[in-house]
């Protein structure tokens, strides 16, 4: 099967009732949401052409107004319904950039945080790294900021300025701690000076929705009004989840390389690889 096609060869015929609105697989079970999140930040909808977006958007908005492609089947529409999710906000319809769409996440974060974790000894290299994740992150964030909530290039430009001096200040500061104690604390640098500029880039990137609220929507799709309140628990909660997401590749290999470069195995190995490398 074509890793980026969404055609599938199926006999089911679709159901009229389908709701595309809602994820396909049941959110109340552990491996319900672990399908629906590995789906929407499946790495391969990032090769996806403009062709095959469009595609699938033609599909999705036919299908919302009661029409249906011929032949069209149900993994075709769920497929159709993923890779529009997948490039299109989700409330003002506009495609997004595409390093800020959630399938880039995991290539574009693993290459990012292996380099602030490789490069975080020097000044210089601690600027540039620290200031490409920034300004990454404050990419994502506007990407999927709320489509209700627009933000002036004045707010983009505080927040991605404050993000980013706070940032390079922290590991800039720890580093310069560091050089007296444990080398334990100077490989975790990188992830504290990510975890205070989540804390000041966030908030500073959706200051307009904890000014004016977010939608509030009953069970019927039907919009209450705006709060202030669900606000800041929904930015509350993206701060520590970014945190904890970052926490498992920034904070646990510090102790793994740590353990390791006191043991003999590490500096045999590396000796055997040098010697070969001479050889050859």
């Amino acid at each position: 099967m074509n890793v980026v096609s969404f055609q599938i060869t199926m006999t089911t015929e679709i159901s009229t009732s389908i709701n595309i609105k809602e994820p396909r697989w049941d959110q109340g079970t552990f491996m319900g949401r672990a399908k629906h999140f590995f789906t929407v930040t499946d790495p391969r909808n990032v090769l996806l052409t403009n062709e095959q977006l469009e595609n699938a958007h033609k599909v999705i908005s036919d299908y919302r107004q009661g029409v249906m492609s011929p032949g069209l089947t149900e993994d075709e529409l769920w497929r159709a319904k993923y890779i529009f999710d997948s490039a299109f906000h989700p409330d003002t319809g506009e495609k997004m950039i595409l390093i800020g769409r959630m399938s880039a996440q995991v290539p574009m974060n693993m290459t990012i945080t292996g380099c602030m974790m490789t490069f975080y000894k020097t000044t210089p290299a601690v600027v540039l790294w620290q200031w490409i994740n920034q300004s990454f992150n404050a990419i994502v964030n506007y990407t999927n900021r709320s489509g209700d909530a627009p933000l002036s290039v004045n707010q983009l430009g505080t927040a991605y300025v404050s993000a980013t001096t706070g940032a390079v200040a922290t590991a800039l500061g720890l580093n310069a701690l560091t050089k007296h104690i444990s080398p334990l604390v100077g490989r975790l640098v990188p992830f504290v000076a990510v975890a205070a500029a989540n804390c000041i880039n966030i908030p500073l990137m959706r200051q307009r929705e904890l000014k004016h609220g977010i939608p509030i929507t009953d069970e019927n799709d039907n919009r209450l009004g705006e709060s202030t309140t669900a606000a800041k628990q929904a930015i509350s909660q993206v701060v520590v989840s970014r945190i904890l997401m970052a926490s498992p590749g920034m904070a646990i290999p510090p102790f793994l390389m740590n353990t390791l470069e006191k043991k003999a195995f590490l500096k045999v190995l590396f000796t055997s690889f040098i010697t070969l490398f001479i050889q050859v």
